[in-house]
């Protein structure tokens, strides 16, 4: 019989958000996470199979823990600021890294990322009531936005322009 796990994994997949969130994938090395996770090595490969793997859960719990809040708090906006607002508030460093650094070179990666951004697209056009497509360029506009690192003057800027739209 194998020893209990001496570390808590739910603890663990966050830190690895916030490690990745902030260094992309290719910036950690599995070094960096045992010392940052507090895991051994061993341990990490036995629950986690691989560094991939570890990013992969990592990835999902991102999703689930700081994107989908984000998608059910769109669900209750009835304009396009207070929508742009949300989104540029949100926490979407993990999903902007993957979509840039992993997407292109893993498919399974770049699944979950592209059903992430089809969500806040439908959760947009749902609740302003817009097409498809415009919703989709609103949600690269806030992601922009986000990736400019200032998005409360760039989401003014942007809102000023936005009057016609709901």
């Amino acid at each position: 019989m194998g020893r209990p796990r001496a570390f808590d994994e739910d603890e663990a997949v966050r830190a690895a958000v916030d490690l990745f969130g902030g260094r992309a994938y290719d910036g950690v090395s599995v070094d960096d996470l045992v010392s940052h996770l507090g895991v051994h090595r061993n341990s990490l490969y036995k629950t986690f199979g691989s560094k991939r793997g570890l990013y992969l859960t990592a990835l999902r719990r991102h999703l689930a823990d700081d994107v989908r809040p984000l998608l059910d708090a769109l669900g209750g906006v009835s304009d396009a600021e207070a929508a742009l607002r949300l989104v540029t508030a949100a926490d979407m460093r993990l999903l902007l890294l993957a979509t840039v650094e992993r997407a292109p070179v893993d498919e399974e990666v770049a699944s979950e990322v592209t059903a992430a951004l089809a969500a806040v697209d439908r959760a947009i056009a749902d609740a302003l009531g817009v097409p498809a497509d415009l919703a989709a360029a609103l949600t690269a506009a806030a992601l922009g936005i986000v990736l400019r690192g200032n998005p409360d003057n760039a989401a003014t800027a942007l809102i000023r322009h936005l009057d016609p739209l709901p």
